[in-house]
């Protein structure tokens, strides 16, 4: 009976739509890291370090330890193949720009959505007297029993997508009207 019960909450955790939009976001998100890190390593950073001085950030590195005194290593990968500890701040300078490219491109997403998404009326409130949440309409707090004014709840605004979508079906309409006279 305990299985019946964990596969029911199984199924009804899959069929909420944040489940799938976990899944879809973790997928598109690692297929955005290898293009992101690619923006910043192949296009983004030779030209700072062409500002720079003509510095290769990949190949941005301290010998920590170890290899042969006295030689110059020209490639991280030289210094290790050596038997070099490396400390590769190049590669640490990539990783900070493909990170602060990819928040970003969430934050444009994430803001994008939001915009698109009808505005839903506040529908609680905090009681003045215990700070507890309660219904905006409420003229009595359950909790404390104190009474409370109620607040007029503001009707549901269309996203600017639906608006923009009703004024463009308007246009439409008016225009096959008159191409059919």
């Amino acid at each position: 009976m305990a299985k019946t019960s964990i596969f029911k909450e199984f199924k009804n955790f899959i069929n909420r739509g944040s489940a799938i939009d976990m899944a879809v976001g973790i997928i598109v998100g690692s297929v955005m890291t290898s293009v992101v890190n690619s923006l910043v390593k192949d296009i983004i950073m030779p030209p700072i370090g062409l500002l720079i001085g003509g510095i290769d950030f990949s190949q941005f590195f301290v010998v920590l330890s170890g290899g042969e005194p006295g030689v110059h290593y020209n490639t991280v990968e030289a210094a290790q193949a050596a038997g070099a500890t490396t400390m590769n701040i190049g590669i640490f300078l990539n990783s900070v720009v493909s990170f602060l490219i990819t928040m970003f491109a969430i934050f444009l997403f994430v803001r994008t959505v939001n915009k698109l998404r009808d505005k839903k009326p506040v529908d609680s409130r905090t009681c003045p007297y215990c700070k507890t949440t309660i219904n905006i309409a409420a003229t009595k707090c359950p909790n404390c029993c104190s009474v409370v004014k109620p607040v007029e709840v503001a009707a549901e605004t269309e996203s600017e997508l639906k608006k923009s979508m009703k004024d463009l079906k308007k246009i439409a309409s008016s225009k096959i009207k008159k191409i059919t006279k």
